[in-house]
């Protein structure tokens, strides 16, 4: 079975994430242990089960990636064979490319623990909020969009989901104006739970301190492909394009279809919820499967059905 790996983004946190794994699962709590050392507390009682902390930039970052490698390092071997390729949304494609070997868990880690600060320090300069908007006709959203900018309103274009989910960013009240504008046009829009407008030029500053802080890291060939938010395409010059990635939009339809263009027989989710499953679903061929672990109930049906299934 071909797999292509879906690493969780930002928003899908939640206290008390993998726990169980954390309790019955040695290969992960091994990894949440290593964060742990890394930062110098707790990491399991002091961000994993703190609401207040996971609902801030720079925790939540570290939080996701640190749930999604602890998964896939207990993950069985044959199960990592498998793997094809990896797409993660935004902050997932760091742990997307620790998983194919470019960066080390702790690299990886790091990095994320200051860009996630950096995130952090420039959202908290402007008020600024995301909202997810359900149509088809994005099209559509995109003119309204250009024609609300044409007005005076400071929002963007922020993460493309799938055809029928696009995400916008921008100054909080001019998000709530575009946001009442498209309710009256019976458009359906749902607020997303993250503290500021990423991947637009309101993280250009953020952008600025990540190049330098990317710089000198080594980072090593890739042993699994990984495709890319920002290109469509699989990673080239890691660097820059990471640091692009921070202030434009996510296009990860785009990604999601070019991994499955190599060849695809399931997709499995690494993190704490079902939302990129959710996306593949949209998105992908019918005939591709869907799997997901964000607990151990479901790490044990999906590595007996997936192992039993190659036996």
């Amino acid at each position: 079975m071909r797999i292509g790996l879906l690493l969780s983004g930002q928003g899908a946190q939640k206290a008390g994430m993998g726990r169980d794994l954390y309790e019955q699962n040695a290969a992960y709590r091994a990894v949440v242990d290593q964060a742990s050392d890394l930062i110098g507390y707790d990491f399991q009682q002091e961000i994993l089960e703190n609401d207040e902390k996971l609902a801030q930039t720079q925790y939540a970052q570290m939080a996701i990636y640190t749930m999604s490698m602890g998964i896939y390092a207990a993950l069985d071997d044959q199960i990592k064979e498998q793997v094809v390729g990896a797409v993660g949304l935004s902050l997932g494609e760091y742990t997307a490319l620790a998983i194919a070997g470019v960066l080390t868990f702790e690299q990886g880690f790091k990095i994320l623990q200051d860009r996630g600060r950096f995130m952090q320090v420039a959202s908290d300069a402007t008020d600024s909020k995301m909202l997810v908007i359900l149509d088809k006709d994005q099209d559509r959203i995109l003119s309204l969009i250009h024609q609300a900018q044409l007005a005076g309103a400071t929002i963007y274009p922020a993460n493309f989901n799938t055809p029928k989910q696009l995400v916008i960013a921008g100054l909080a009240e001019d998000i709530d104006q575009f946001a009442e504008n498209l309710q009256q046009e019976d458009i359906k829009v749902v607020p997303l739970a993250v503290s500021g407008a990423f991947h637009t030029p309101f993280m250009d500053s953020a952008a600025a301190e990540l190049t330098p802080r990317l710089a000198n890291e080594a980072m090593a060939p890739m042993n699994v492909p990984v495709y890319s938010n920002t290109t469509g395409a699989i990673f080239d010059d890691v660097k820059a394009t990471l640091t692009t990635q921070i202030v434009s939009p996510t296009h990860f339809s785009d990604a999601l279809l070019a991994m499955q263009a190599q060849g695809l027989d399931a997709t499995l989710e690494l993190g704490p919820d079902k939302t990129l499953t959710k996306f593949a679903k949209q998105i992908l061929d019918k005939h591709v499967d869907r799997y997901t672990i964000n607990d151990l109930a479901s790490f044990q049906t999906v590595t007996d059905e997936i192992v039993g299934e190659e036996k």
